[in-house]
């Protein structure tokens, strides 16, 4: 039973890195699209600008970057990713103390870009120290 679930968590962790790098650019998209639907046609600014929807973003991500990359460092054992993604994850955080605008989406693309590097720094390690490259 053991071999199994070890078996299974690369495969578990590759698809929440997955998930990590696909929902940091659906927040990317997100933060665009915000300012280009708000400030050029004027709508959607209380749907598309909700303080929620940064908050529960911003735990979503943390969530799944624990997860994903601590069980890819406890696997290839490389701080890369894990520091890379948390310097991203500072941004986002860093985001939601300043007022919505151009100076909160620049800083939560920044965050999740580097969030998203942080997922696929341990995608290409963890593919690495399975094939017995890392």
């Amino acid at each position: 039973m053991a071999f199994t679930m070890r078996s299974g968590l690369p495969s578990i962790r590759a698809r929440l890195d997955r998930a990590g790098i696909l929902l940091s650019g659906l927040c990317a998209l997100h933060c665009i699209a915000s300012i280009v639907v708000v400030s050029a046609i004027g709508i959607g600014g209380e749907w598309l600008l909700a303080p929620e929807i940064h908050r529960y973003g911003l735990v979503v991500a943390l969530l799944i970057a624990a997860v994903a990359i601590g069980l890819g460092a406890l696997r290839h054992r490389r701080m890369a990713p894990f520091v890379v993604a948390m310097m991203g994850l500072s941004f986002m955080g860093g985001a939601l103390a300043v007022p919505h605008g151009a100076q909160e989406a620049i800083l939560t693309i920044i965050g999740v870009s580097l969030v998203t590097l942080g997922h696929i720094l341990n995608l290409r390690h963890t593919h690495g120290s399975l094939s017995g490259r890392a």
